[in-house]
């Protein structure tokens, strides 16, 4: 009986080739939103930038109990479904429910914490809102592909929801009375109240408020399943999970240093990563629409086609769209793109059809006697746009480059939605950690200020030296 078993397991661990995967690599990665304290946020420990919370302890212990070593990977909650469908993470552990839709797609675990849904409102409110019928015809903010979302829509009579990807968007949206509450989980409600004396949990009781949390993996995951769950069991009967709450609880409420002190180093590093991605935006994008832009002046009348579909395209589409696509659209093909290797292929591609117009326009702009003169001297079509044409067209492409780079900028900002680390995805990281979700936006728009004033100031200087050469 005792073989047949062994031979059962072995076979069985055989046909989870995402089990089989995890062990083979040595490493569980595990995929979660760090703006949601505390199951999940940033916080300083020994001095170094780590992402704790609870969800990170059971991640750990479930990879501790899997005998593999723990990678997390960050990304926005609303991303979390594709990347695991993909192959980019191999679990959700992110204070997600198991759903019918949700269902259909992935697999879950048993749950490891059962909490009711509070609304969050201004104290001010406190005598305004008490039932689910209070709030009709008000705005009220919930976080997007929840079930404090569908909560919202069916059981608070009336609201207008309003959905965005981050919970401290969601309380910057209160605090100024963009929407009149907030639905939120009992621990995260909690967290927000006990930080900001303005705010208030209304008395609201829903029919459906009680929320299971569990471990997201996917689909035909039989042994991968049995042995999350056996991890669950076991932090359950030996009640961790309070010890795990008390962690993320002293973990967020460190006052060793002020704002600047503390959360610095996330913008120094967010600006790193906007300037590295325009960068390597433009310079690849220029690369690849230059090569377009002759194509499309060229006079194979398919490629000129082609050329001209790229471009319209791109140019119609929105770069978030092109962001997935690529990143998740690699997983798909079997190509293991990282984030910022995702993010960087995004950009260029993006800004290689808006460069291509500026070339084609450049050259455009030069007088198509020059190419007929060139000609008459005997050069051919490559020599006559190296030496002539091009050298004329580059003072009208010069600027509009420039503009392209600061524009770029800015759009890397966009990038922060599969992770990766620029600018606006710290300042969610500070949002979550320190509870201001106004501060720091304010911050972060000064440094995108500096960065694209100064450019263009460069780029002033550099074009007032092109017209004093003519």
């Amino acid at each position: 009986m005792g073989n047949l078993l062994s031979i059962r397991t072995v076979h069985a661990e055989e046909n989870d080739a995402q089990y089989q995967k995890i062990k083979d690599s040595g490493e569980l990665i595990v995929g979660l939103s760090a703006d949601y304290a505390p199951y999940e946020f940033h916080a300083e420990v020994d001095g170094k930038d780590k992402i704790v919370g609870f969800d990170v302890s059971i991640a750990q212990k479930i990879a501790d109990d899997l005998g593999v070593k723990l990678k997390i990977e960050e990304l926005g909650f609303d991303a979390l479904l594709g990347a695991l469908k993909t192959g980019k993470i191999d679990l959700i552990i992110s204070g997600m429910t198991p759903t019918e839709e949700r269902l259909k797609e992935v697999d879950f675990s048993d749950p490891y914490l059962t909490s009711s849904q509070k609304v969050i409102i201004r104290k001010a409110d406190k005598e305004k809102y008490k039932t689910v019928t209070d709030f009709k015809g008000k705005s009220v903010g919930a976080q997007k592909q929840t079930t404090q979302e569908e909560l919202v829509k069916n059981e608070l009579v009336g609201a207008i929801p309003v959905s965005l990807q981050k919970v401290p968007d969601l309380i910057l949206n209160l605090t100024n009375k963009k929407v009149e509450g907030v639905v939120l989980e009992q621990p995260v409600a909690e967290a927000y109240v006990d930080r900001d004396p303005a705010l208030a949990l209304a008395d609201v009781k829903f029919e459906n408020g009680t929320k299971q949390t569990a471990i997201a993996m996917p689909k035909n995951s039989p042994v991968l399943k049995e042995k999350i769950n056996a991890s669950i069991k076991e932090i359950n009967d030996k009640g961790l999970m309070k010890t795990y709450q008390k962690q993320a609880n002293q973990l967020m409420f460190q006052k060793d240093q002020n704002f600047f002190q503390k959360y610095y180093k996330y913008y120094v590093s967010g600006a790193g990563y906007t300037i590295f991605l325009a960068i390597i935006g433009v310079l690849f994008g220029a690369i690849f629409g230059s090569i377009l832009a002759l194509v499309k002046l060229g006079k194979l009348r398919v490629l000129r086609w082609l050329a001209t579909a790229y471009i319209e395209y791109v140019r119609g589409t929105p770069l978030l769209v092109q962001i997935f696509i690529v990143y998740f659209g690699s997983g798909i093909i079997g190509i293991d793109l990282s984030k910022l290797a995702a993010g960087c292929i995004a950009l260029a591609l993006n800004s290689a059809a808006y460069v291509a117009e500026i070339i084609r326009a450049g050259i455009s702009a030069v007088n198509k006697g020059q190419m007929e003169a060139a000609r008459s001297l005997g050069m051919n079509q490559r020599q006559a746009m190296q030496y002539i044409i091009f050298p004329q067209a580059i003072k009208n492409i010069l600027p509009a480059l420039g503009n392209e780079f600061v524009t770029v900028i800015k759009e890397s900002s966009v990038v922060s939605v599969i992770g990766v680390s620029e600018l606006i995805f710290q300042a969610g990281n500070v949002q979550g950690a320190s509870f201001k979700p106004f501060l720091p936006y304010v911050i972060v728009s000064l440094i995108y200020f500096v960065l694209t004033f100064s450019l263009s100031r460069l780029l002033g200087v550099a074009e007032r030296r092109m017209n004093t050469n003519d």
